[in-house]
């Protein structure tokens, strides 16, 4: 009963993100970091790429163009989210969506060679499950990739929490680290992606105090932990 009542708590807030036009906001406050993590997967043409809390699907259309002969599945709480997926990418077969949560995602064992979560993984309820179903969900060598802005090491976040009208996990990447291990992951790794763009003379969003704690955050960097399934 409390997993239902947390997803149905997500889907209505990521449903009211949907209609502000968040998801749109997300994918040019993100390209920067996004950019980078994708040219440290070195994807291959005939991968199969599952991209959890995929939101409007704006990451995966950027995949899709790495993977030509492959395919990506995007999963979102957000039944909104998902519709203005599948209506953004109807001309690419290759690309598809369905509305799950990270905890039990809508896929086989083993059906991907590669899962990756932007910006979505401290929304998980249970960080400990989603990285199961990850695991699961991973063909024998394939790969997890979580991309966060929104953890403890960095000082210059924390502020955020008092935003959020949703649980969020403040977690420091040597606990994601451990999490990936406990579940089964090798080689796992954590570093820091800098966010390169021109940061802006006025401070106009509610995010951060002022553009001088802007440019702190950007200068530690965004979380990415990575692992290989054996």
């Amino acid at each position: 009963m409390q997993d239902n009542a947390s997803e149905l708590e997500l889907r209505k807030e990521f449903n009211r993100w949907a209609e502000d036009g968040r998801a749109e906001e997300m994918e040019s406050h993100h390209f920067p970091i996004t950019h980078s993590m994708l040219e440290l997967m070195q994807l291959r043409p005939d991968e199969r790429v599952l991209d959890v809390g995929c939101g409007n699907g704006w990451f995966c259309r950027q995949i899709a163009t790495f993977v030509p002969d492959g395919l990506v599945m995007g999963v979102d709480v957000s039944d909104e989210m998902v519709r203005r997926a599948e209506h953004a990418t109807a001309a690419n077969p290759r690309v598809n969506f369905s509305t799950g949560t990270a905890e039990k995602l809508p896929a086989p064992d083993g059906a991907f060679t590669r899962v990756v979560s932007v910006e979505s993984a401290y929304y998980w309820s249970d960080p400990a499950r989603g990285l199961r179903e990850t695991f699961r969900v991973l063909a024998p060598g394939g790969s997890a990739w979580v991309l966060i802005n929104y953890y403890r090491d960095n000082p210059h976040c924390h502020q955020w929490g008092t935003h959020y009208t949703i649980p969020a996990q403040l977690l420091w990447a040597k606990e994601w680290a451990e999490h990936f291990l406990r579940v089964g992951f090798v080689e796992v790794t954590h570093r820091r992606i800098l966010d390169r763009s021109p940061t802006p003379d006025v401070n106009s969003g509610r995010w951060f105090r002022d553009v001088e704690q802007l440019r702190l955050f950007k200068a530690e960097g965004a979380l990415l932990i990575t692992g290989i399934k054996p």
